[in-house]
């Protein structure tokens, strides 16, 4: 995890990065954050140089000189291209859409579906008499 987190995600997600801060003090922790941020499903907000900036980062790559990344700021349609070596620190803090969201729920959403349709078709055949 990088050098320095301001503030840790709240405790009762703890599965989500959601409200930390990452401050990048090496090369190593800003690819990090940065691998971080583009796995996170929500917005970030980034200070960059002496500018803050807001949105969702969309794509990185990290194999080009210099590396950047690209995301779309919060009110604009048009894709914004930031080198690594700008950021100076990583904000997550737009909800994290995906949290909560794991394979465990997805099962245990369809498995109380099913019981649901199977109880229904139950129903319906013994008012029909077959059952």
């Amino acid at each position: 995890m990088p050098a320095d987190v301001k503030t840790e995600p709240s405790l009762n997600r703890a599965a989500s990065l959601e409200g930390a801060v990452f401050v990048c003090q090496s090369d190593a922790d800003r690819v990090e954050a940065i691998d971080k941020a583009f796995d996170y499903r929500g917005d970030v907000t980034l200070q960059v140089r002496g500018e803050t900036v807001e949105g969702y980062i969309f794509n990185r790559d990290a194999h080009v000189a210099p590396p950047r990344i690209e995301m779309f700021l919060k009110g604009s349609d048009e894709p914004r291209i930031i080198p690594y070596a700008d950021i100076e620190s990583i904000a997550f803090t737009g909800k994290d859409t995906a949290n909560g969201k794991s394979w465990d729920a997805w099962v245990s959403k369809k498995a109380a579906e099913r019981s649901a349709e199977a109880e229904r078709l139950a129903a319906e055949a013994a008012e029909r008499g077959h059952l």
